[in-house]
């Protein structure tokens, strides 16, 4: 299965209808509740009323990818400017974090230059954020989130798909897509160690779609879960850099994950690499105990959010291969359910709020 990586850029998708949300105020503020959503085929992020569609939107700068959102209800969203910070209760834009790495010219689409994942420490003190360098390794920069300034930069690995923090906050980890790795950046001293993780192998290099893309973080023993193609789960040790791989059963690429409180991980399959290939488009729900759940999607999607209380899952739509389209998918952990709600363009990264 060494095919082209992920390469094709997608077309849009017929879309749901028009959102029917009234939009929110401008002197209003935003209720609990609400998704927020980059809107990578823009320029803003959207709040997205989970029963209604889009309320409000906020430019944050070209080509929003992730997103991650404080206590204090300061997200902080990577674009390929810079690092946009916004008051989501005012939904007001605070400041643009620009990035300290030269990545070229300011573009649009899956391979462009600058911020990709992204995530905070636990005491809200840093943000730290994945830039892609095309055609080079990627760095990590860390701002400091009392200025706001970027601080430090980091060399990690090659187009940093996912920033993650372990619970304890002593360690970031990069997830290099294109470089088969996960860089384990020390928070204090910003040492680095390199772990390899490639349960197929490195063998076909940038032209594989066999890499890792998403990582989660198992709070109850600091595991790093990395999923491929819905056949093999990359429990990764980041102390030992040692690797285990259990069985997964979607049978699909995969992007996204998250994990629930209860520790359910949620695992957003893309579809088949080439058709008749794998299946269509799921996600996965797969329980501590390795027992999988696999619920059917329509269409592409990317990054997935939970509801506080663990029911309902946010499936974003704006994919960059095969085609995406402008909205969320919303799935009832319990039955599989969905439903379609329309919601920015192109949105990727998701949070609740």
């Amino acid at each position: 299965m060494l095919l082209a990586a992920c390469t094709q850029e997608g077309t849009a998708a017929p879309s749901p209808a028009p959102s029917t949300a009234s939009p929110l105020p401008a002197t209003a503020p935003t209720p609990d509740g609400l998704l927020l959503t980059a809107d990578f085929g823009a320029g803003p992020v959207t709040f997205v009323d989970p029963r209604r569609g889009a309320v409000a939107s906020v430019t944050v700068g070209r080509a929003p990818y992730g997103l991650a959102v404080g206590p204090d209800g300061r997200a902080w969203v990577a674009t390929a400017e810079g690092v946009a910070v916004v008051d989501t209760r005012t939904r007001v834009r605070l400041a643009l974090v620009p990035h300290r790495t030269d990545t070229g010219p300011v573009t649009d689409g899956e391979y462009r230059g600058g911020g990709m994942g992204v995530a905070l420490s636990p005491d809200g003190a840093h943000a730290y954020v994945g830039v892609n360098v095309p055609g080079a390794n990627g760095v990590l920069e860390v701002i400091d989130t009392a200025r706001p300034q970027a601080t430090a930069v980091v060399p990690v690995g090659r187009r940093p798909f996912d920033v993650d923090v372990s619970p304890d906050g002593a360690e970031v980890y990069v997830t290099g897509h294109d470089s088969f790795d996960v860089t384990v950046v020390a928070a204090g001293s910003l040492r680095t160690r390199r772990i390899q993780v490639a349960p197929y192998g490195t063998e076909g290099g940038l032209g594989s779609w066999l890499k890792p893309h998403y990582t989660a973080v198992r709070p109850s023993d600091g595991m790093l879960l990395l999923p491929f193609e819905g056949e093999r789960l990359a429990v990764v040790d980041p102390r030992t850099g040692r690797t285990t791989v259990e069985p997964m059963t979607a049978d699909t690429h995969q992007h996204g994950v998250t994990l629930t409180a209860d520790g359910r991980l949620l695992v957003v399959g893309t579809g088949a690499v080439e058709p008749g290939e794998g299946n269509g488009p799921s996600l996965t729900v797969r329980s501590p105990d390795g027992a999988e759940r696999v619920y059917p999607l329509d269409g592409p999607h990317e990054d997935v959010a939970v509801s506080r209380d663990g029911r309902t899952a946010y499936v974003t739509g704006g994919h960059t291969r095969h085609g995406y389209w402008n909205g969320i998918t919303v799935v009832d952990l319990d039955t599989g359910a969905t439903r379609r709600l329309p919601a920015g363009a192109r949105p990727l990264g998701v949070a609740v709020l």
